[in-house]
């Protein structure tokens, strides 16, 4: 058992102590040279030209192909299968002579896609969420993964004011030790965080949550969206004041709707920052100061978009799946990887002289699409979020279920004011989107339960779902 291992399972109290001890350590001293090294790199290769970046990912891609071939066994028989040598990938439309990367595949040959020059002590297991239905293990490297994560998502909250040290409130999907004993937050002395719980945000514990983080005075809060959006439901609904300390909301790991976003920047009166990301670390991106596109970092991975038929995305706001090759992970390689995420194409430059490729938004999952009665697919942007439904006032919550081609259940946590016209607005102009195919029933219950990490899901999809060629 290591160290860490060993104060993971002290008593809280003692555990909490060790962490002021931790804390007292300057920030950049405690996160390692990894870190310091590439959060460095990534202050001077954002500003890299366009022709430099893509020699940097051209680099980086041959070196990670030449390793995969020769240590992880899965790659070596796919190239080998295909008569192909890494030498062979010139360019990045040559990387489409490989095969994708699928959920499916990973679960089926998790062993062979370890990297063999790699002790043991050097392998670091995690799973995802399994947000897309398909759960994953995986492998990281132990030291060096978490430490360039970081890296990254602190170089780009830094386009919103975040600094080492700054205060962040915390409300994602960690589970608060304490919280069974009514206090719904716990401090992390090393990071400088106020860690909320976001499975206790009824209307009851709400105001204790408010006044706490009024207590608190943040510079940032780092959020689930689906959970400050409670939050901002209920500060709207009792006319609360905001917090004039907190900059801007850094939303991620799940999809940000229009609406939320419209919500959240209303009742915080501040900047809402969303990026896209996911457990397997293949693909980065987020927004900057100067606009709301995706920002994709190509220092971290190599993005395609992948239409219905197979071929790469090219159309100014054409939809495609996001395929990825990560450039960080020698222990476990991700070479065009499905993500089964949707992104939405686009050309244009953002004012911010960063020459990253974009993505004007991220629709969300494979998973978050509905399926009509003549087999078309729906975007929940184009099913709801891009028109206005005066009944979303009167809801607090709401979750779609689809079973059945062309049929969608609609559960609502509603409020005293929602009457049968509200039931009737949504599914009328729900309805009209779709030219009336698809069969809307709805169901009332009192809560809308959280996945096990915390995460809301606006959707659930039982209908396998495809975009594009497997092959």
């Amino acid at each position: 058992m290591t160290l860490k291992d060993t104060a993971k399972s002290l008593p809280y109290p003692l555990k909490q102590g060790l962490k002021y001890v931790y804390g007292v350590i300057p920030l950049h001293i405690h996160y390692g040279k990894v870190f310091r090294e590439t959060y460095a790199f990534l202050q001077k290769s954002q500003w890299w030209t366009r022709e430099q970046l893509e020699e940097y990912q051209l680099e980086q891609l041959s070196q990670l192909l030449h390793h995969a071939y020769g240590n992880v066994p899965y790659y070596r028989r796919v190239f080998d299968e295909r008569g192909l040598k890494p030498k062979d990938i010139q360019d990045f439309t040559d990387l489409q002579m490989l095969p994708y990367l699928t959920k499916e595949i990973i679960q089926n040959n998790l062993p062979d896609l370890v990297a063999k020059n790699y002790r043991q002590s050097k392998l670091q297991y995690a799973t995802t969420g399994g947000s897309t239905g398909i759960p994953l293990g995986l492998y990281r490297e132990k030291g060096i993964s978490d430490a360039k994560e970081w890296a990254f998502m602190t170089t780009q909250w830094n386009r919103v004011g975040y600094q080492f040290g700054a205060k962040c409130i915390v409300l994602r999907g960690k589970v608060v030790e304490s919280a069974s004993k009514g206090k719904f937050w716990e401090y992390d002395p090393v990071n400088k965080d106020l860690i909320l719980s976001a499975y206790h945000l009824t209307e009851e514990n709400m105001p204790k949550y408010i006044q706490k983080i009024r207590d608190f005075k943040p510079d940032f809060i780092r959020a689930y969206p689906s959970t400050i959006t409670i939050m901002a439901r209920f500060m709207k609904e009792n006319d609360i004041v905001p917090f004039p300390c907190v900059k801007a909301l850094l939303c991620g790991s799940e999809n940000l709707y229009p609406l939320q976003r419209e919500l959240l920047e209303a009742i915080f009166q501040c900047r809402v920052y969303s990026w896209y990301g996911h457990g397997e670390r293949a693909v980065l991106a987020g927004e900057c100061e100067h606009s709301n596109f995706y920002h994709i970092f190509p220092e971290y991975g190599l993005v395609e978009l992948i239409g219905e038929n197979g071929k790469s995305v090219t159309k100014e706001e054409a939809m495609g799946e996001i395929v990825a090759t990560g450039l960080n992970n020698y222990v476990f390689p991700f070479i065009r990887y499905k993500t089964m995420d949707l992104g939405i194409h686009t050309s244009k430059k953002c004012e911010c002289g960063r020459e990253y490729p974009l993505l004007k938004r991220v629709e969300g999952r494979m998973q978050e699409l509905i399926v009509a009665k003549d087999k078309r697919l729906i975007t929940l942007t184009a099913l709801i979020f891009a028109q206005h439904f005066k009944a979303h006032s009167k809801i607090k919550e709401m979750q779609l279920v689809q079973e059945e081609v062309g049929r969608v259940l609609v559960r609502i946590v509603k409020t005293n004011e929602y009457s049968v016209k509200d039931e009737q607005e949504i599914r009328q102009k729900m309805q009209k989107n779709v030219d009336n195919q698809l069969d809307i029933t709805f169901d009332y219950v009192d809560e809308i339960p959280r996945t096990a990490r915390g995460k809301y899901r606006f959707l659930i999809q039982k209908l396998p779902i495809e975009l594009g060629d497997t092959e």
